[in-house]
């Protein structure tokens, strides 16, 4: 698969088939990962292929509160968790695939990320949460995605569970000084999206500020 199509039709994919996915092709998908760039070539990722139905359940259990605040936040008309804040709306019950059914998820990927190896150069900033510091391991996240789907699989990546890290880490023997920062779902697609709506670049891209004029593609 070309590099332009997979970025193109990589759309998140929440519904799988039964068709299992062996251990072979997930060390496939995590050798072609682990070339992804990172800060000073750190390389901070540790990866737990959760398979134990008792360890999953304990995920599911551990995002569905955070889940449904989510959607309590979303039914209020406000942008749940923006700047990791609770808007103290309701909880909603929403059915949710990947937690609802996460036992026939075919796999289940925890990462995380060792704090220790990553510069995080907006800690400084007092004023927001810091967030540059995932440069340094969302590409391997996105990686994984695309190794996937150059294999025919499909995937999503979500950070639920990253809000009860606290409760999780025990669960999931996370180390020290690491940070939970994604769980992804990979299997067999039972739909690719291939037709993915995005906002055309004009609408996000300026020319030398950010308040500048819109980059065009005019030659």
């Amino acid at each position: 698969m070309e590099a332009t199509t997979a970025l193109r039709t990589n759309g998140a994919v929440r519904g799988f088939t039964d068709d299992p996915v062996s251990d072979a092709v997930v060390a496939e998908l995590l050798d072609d990962a682990r070339f992804a760039p990172s800060g000073g070539n750190q390389q901070p990722w540790r990866v737990a292929v959760v398979k134990s139905p008792e360890v999953r359940a304990a995920m599911a259990a551990l995002m569905r509160p955070v889940w449904e605040e989510y959607q309590g936040a979303q039914r209020a008309g406000k942008r749940a968790f923006a700047f990791g804040r609770s808007t103290g709306d309701a909880p909603v019950a929403v059915p949710n695939a990947l937690i609802d059914d996460i036992q026939s998820v075919p796999v289940v990927l925890a990462v995380a990320a060792d704090l220790t190896k990553i510069a995080i150069m907006d800690g400084n900033q007092d004023r927001r949460p810091p967030v540059v510091g995932g440069a340094s391991i969302y590409p391997f996240c996105w990686s994984i995605l695309l190794a996937a789907r150059a294999r025919g699989l499909g995937g999503v990546l979500t950070t639920f569970l990253s809000r009860a890290e606290a409760e999780a880490a025990p669960v999931l023997g996370l180390p020290a000084d690491h940070a939970l920062v994604a769980t992804i779902f990979l299997g067999v697609p039972t739909h690719q999206n291939t037709k993915l709506r995005r906002n055309p670049v004009s609408s996000f891209a300026t020319v030398d500020r950010f308040d500048g004029p819109p980059l065009t593609d005019e030659r």
